[in-house]
């Protein structure tokens, strides 16, 4: 049986959400495209009539990732509406959501940084290019924003910034809940505010 465009397409979707949800809780190489199939309610069977590979699931998924949770972390796409002192209060709160214990307990829900950060210079190139992406359009929305504080270097305090906070959710996640993993995200919350002046 033959279905309609639109029905593969939701399909599709189904299955670049699953891998999404999978990919921020699971990491990298822990998705299974079983799971995945499983998750949006799929035969594993119908898999490749959407991907050739599990590298091109995952590629699809990085952007639905980045789309999805990435840009919720913290309410990073809010920052564009903001000036003065009202984008000074938005950047505190982005980065007090970012470096909080809720955002180091839940990857499934988070940012897909901290997440993807440690695998992906081992993924394939596309999946790479995807993460680039990402990484670009927070690094950019981020410095769009500090440029309108102003600050002298926008482009460089947000890669630094950027750098700073995935790092510190990275360990933090490494550690677990705890006193060390609760002082990563604090003192990195409190440096970054006094860095930038919030």
């Amino acid at each position: 049986m033959r279905y309609a465009d639109s029905h593969k397409a939701g399909s599709r979707s189904r299955i670049l959400k699953a891998a999404a949800q999978q990919l921020r809780a699971r990491g990298l190489h822990k998705v299974s495209v079983a799971d995945v199939m499983s998750d949006a309610g799929l035969t594993h069977g119908a898999f490749y009539a959407h991907f050739g590979s599990k590298d091109a699931l995952v590629a699809g998924a990085v952007p639905e990732m980045f789309g999805d949770a990435g840009d919720r972390a913290g309410g990073i796409a809010e920052l564009s509406v903001h000036a003065g002192e009202d984008l000074r209060a938005a950047l505190r709160t982005f980065l007090e959501s970012y470096l909080s214990a809720s955002h180091r307990d839940r990857p499934d829900r988070g940012c897909p940084l901290p997440t993807l950060a440690a695998d992906i210079s081992r993924a394939d190139a596309r999946i790479r290019d995807n993460f680039i992406v990402g990484l670009n359009r927070m690094t950019g929305r981020i410095a769009d924003a500090l440029s309108r504080l102003p600050r002298t270097y926008p482009d460089t305090d947000a890669r630094i910034l950027v750098a700073q906070i995935v790092g510190a959710v990275s360990l933090a996640r490494a550690l677990g809940p705890g006193a060390p993993s609760d002082a990563i995200l604090r003192d990195c919350l409190d440096a970054s505010i006094e860095r930038l002046g919030l």
